[in-house]
């Protein structure tokens, strides 16, 4: 070896540990940019899954504002009335502890109602109930942006911010929350704001010159402790709970003076987390004050199979449904669920005392360059005989630290940083990897009598030809919308545990999304069980509505294999009969629809709407009324028999009015593709619809031998076992039992008209 040699070596190393510390500092400064932030909460995500769900601390209640309210008490805003009637018995009768709502009642989310008098009469009414001061939370929130101050200005409304004196001035002092004839303050009033609307972080008061504000979460944390409004004691570090009799019931460590960082102790959908229907409660509520001692009694036995439920709990009421759009990600939920979970998971993490814990700021950079320089010490020994073991030692010392983090959050709720340092370690030891590779070149060059390195060219990317870029904005495009639901699926998550539901879910959803992907669909989005999918958009499709039938009966045969899998594991995954019972439903339409980009330049998400779209949805819901599991509008068959007439057979169900319709609209049973039919299959269809023509001349006793008959022949009889409530054959059966004891007037068409969605 030349006397050079070992200068250049050293020389070498010193880049090396240069390197070292330049790396470290970009990863650090990205960290401290916020740059990392989704990475790091991608990894705490990780930690919440892999420690699992833990047990709630207090019972804890959710009473939803869900699809089944709204369609029985109608959209919002409702008469606030009911949630008067509905606190009440709460708190009266169910003796619950505290009871939240999740719904900012402010002034600018009334519309111009027909009967506001009523409406304001309501207003009044659960104004004159919370004077009263029963132990329940108001939602107030900084997050509408906006308000008209006295003088008629638009002032705006932000967050105030502790750490950030700024936002303390020129502001409005107070959030959004209950106008109206709620003249008054009302006596307990909580935010429900997030931090830049996350579900991580949350501010626990909100300073304002009269008064502060806390948050809904601590409002109940305060109520279940026994704490007075005064007990809450704001200092610089934390927040102390002190009972009247001057006990502590918590203490609340403080992030930048105000925040504080959610411990998620479930997912969404969690055995831990009990709900109710707010409609059923408000039924039961209305019962107990009737004058009729049968319906009070009625009330009675309904509350009192309810009662323990709600005995010493804390109620949540809160938006549930999808259409209210009060959904968002979790680090236990990818896909967006219910916000109310927020405050429900604050509430335990404040009670509990199993507060989030991070290391000082001095440890990032601490554990940054001590991480690196061990992982870079270790790739510089590792030559000879040792560079194996040594190489594991690193590796092991890398994924050392990744358990480390794992584990002290399990135990001890530490949130130790993780992008950061192992971002900055991967980073060196793959410039001290490329350095040692640079060193071994040179020395094969010098041995060779070669100089210089050479490099390899790049790769040229290959553009694939995605044909039409999608279009900002709305376009409309001639489309068939595709919608699956699975029957009584909300069962499903009664019977089976978060894990077996997770497993069933991903084996069907992925099922599913490979028929639909293979016929040339284009998956919109899941809606828990639901599959949306549109076929002829972004891209034009020659033939979507065939291909879209061809698929919904291709989904409804693999079901059906599926349940043989499912009941063939029933010995090793101990699958409960339900699962073996599982249906499809699916709803097709086709017709002039808008799709294009409803996000932003930067973030596409495709989806579509329009008439043509709720048809097709109203195509999924309304088969149950028909005994069917497949089922189409009109357009839908004309476009696919002109495609292929006999690939896909059809049977005419009728014509219907669908709810928020005026106009009939045919519809047709999907039964099979043409290579599944059977004679007996082709018969009943030919009776059933014999039977379906004598039933639009009004010949009752014509029509209904027809159905009798065609009943017979049905391929899906009513079985339970098999997860068959009905058919088409008996359900014309009770439309002509009903039309024959009371005939239609002059003008009937033969339409039947919806009740239900």
């Amino acid at each position: 070896m030349s006397k050079t040699q070992p200068r250049r070596h050293l020389r070498s190393t010193l880049w090396i540990y240069l390197s070292l510390i330049v790396f470290s500092l970009v990863w650090l400064l990205l960290d401290r940019a916020g740059v990392l932030r989704p990475l790091e909460n991608l990894s705490v995500n990780a930690r919440f899954k892999v420690r699992g769900p833990l047990p709630s601390p207090l019972k804890l209640v959710y009473v939803d504002i869900d699809t089944a309210s709204l369609n029985d008490l109608g959209n919002f805003p409702w008469d606030r009335a009911i949630f008067k009637e509905v606190c009440e018995m709460l708190v009266e009768h169910g003796k619950v502890k505290a009871v939240g709502i999740d719904v900012v009642f402010s002034s600018a989310g009334v519309p111009n109602l027909t009967d506001l008098t009523r409406f304001e009469a309501g207003q009044t009414a659960f104004g004159t109930y919370l004077f009263d001061q029963p132990p329940v939370v108001l939602a107030a929130s900084y997050a509408s942006g906006s308000q008209v101050a006295a003088d008629g200005s638009i002032e705006s409304r932000s967050l105030p911010l502790v750490k950030d004196p700024g936002s303390l001035r020129n502001r409005p002092e107070v959030p959004e929350w209950p106008l109206g004839q709620m003249v008054f303050t009302p006596p307990l009033v909580g935010l429900i704001d997030t931090l830049d609307g996350d579900t991580r972080r949350v501010p626990l008061y909100a300073p304002a010159e009269e008064r502060a504000y806390y948050h809904i979460s601590l409002e109940l944390a305060r109520l279940y402790f026994g704490v007075k409004p005064d007990g809450i004691h704001v200092g610089p570090e934390n927040i102390e709970l002190v009972r009247p009799d001057g006990t502590l019931a918590q203490i609340i460590p403080l992030i930048d003076g105000q925040m504080l960082d959610i411990n998620w102790f479930s997912p969404w959908i969690n055995s831990g987390n009990p709900r109710f229907p707010i409609v059923g409660i408000y039924g039961v509520a209305q019962a107990l004050k009737s004058q009729n001692p049968e319906e009070r009694k009625l009330g009675l036995d309904a509350f009192a199979e309810i009662a323990e439920d709600f005995r010493d709990a804390v109620v949540m009421i809160g938006p549930v449904d999808p259409l209210m759009q009060d959904l968002a990600p979790t680090p236990f939920d990818r896909i967006p669920v219910p916000k109310v979970g927020v405050h429900g998971n604050l509430v335990k993490t404040i009670v509990s005392g199993r507060f989030l814990k991070s290391p000082p700021p001095w440890v990032l950079p601490l554990l940054t360059l001590g991480l690196n320089g061990l992982m870079v010490g270790l790739a510089l020994s590792a030559e000879g005989r040792r560079g194996a073991l040594l190489r594991l030692l690193a590796g092991g010392l890398f994924a050392g630290y990744i358990a480390s983090a794992f584990a002290v959050f399990t135990w001890f709720d530490w949130v130790l940083p993780m992008v950061a340092p192992l971002g900055a370690a991967l980073s060196t030891v793959f410039v001290v990897g490329a350095a040692q590779l640079v060193l071994a070149q040179k020395q094969k060059s010098r041995i060779k009598g070669l100089f210089g390195a050479y490099l390899a060219p790049s790769l040229v990317s290959q553009m694939v030809d995605s044909g039409q870029e999608p279009k900002l904005g709305g376009v409309e495009e001639e489309i068939t919308a595709y919608f699956s639901d699975i029957q009584s699926f909300s069962t499903f998550s009664e019977v089976l545990s978060p894990q077996q539901l997770v497993e069933l879910m991903n084996e069907y959803l992925t099922a599913c999304t490979d028929i639909v992907q293979a016929e040339g669909g284009t998956l919109d989005k899941y809606i828990g069980d639901a599959v949306v999918a549109m076929y002829g958009a972004p891209l034009p499709l020659t033939g979507h509505a065939h291909r879209a039938c061809v698929a919904a009966l291709r989904v409804d045969k693999r079901c059906g294999e599926l349940r043989d899998k499912w009941r063939s594991e029933i010995p090793q995954k101990n699958w409960p009969d339900l699962v073996t019972r599982m249906r499809t439903r699916v709803g097709l339409n086709s017709g002039r629809a808008v799709v294009g980009n409803m996000g932003s330049v930067s973030r596409f998400s495709y989806t579509m709407m329009g008439d043509t779209v709720n048809l097709a949805a109203r195509m999924e819901s309304g088969a149950k009324s028909w005994g069917v599991y497949t089922m189409c509008a009109d357009p839908t068959r004309v476009a696919c028999q002109a495609v292929d007439g006999g690939e896909v057979v059809f049977r005419s169900l009728g014509r219907i009015v669908v709810k928020g319709r005026k106009t009939a609209v045919p519809i047709h049973e999907l039964v099979c593709l043409k290579a599944d039919v059977t004679d007996r299959t082709l018969e009943a269809i030919a009776t059933f619809e014999a039977g379906l023509e004598r039933f639009y001349q009004q010949d009752w006793d014509g029509a209904l031998a027809k159905f009798e008959a065609s009943a017979a022949l049905e391929l899906r009889q009513p079985d339970p076992a098999a997860g068959v409530e009905s058919n088409p054959s008996r359900v014309y059966q009770r439309i002509v039992a009903e039309l024959r004891a009371a005939p239609p007037g002059p003008g009937w068409n033969g339409a039947y008209v919806m009740r239900e969605k």
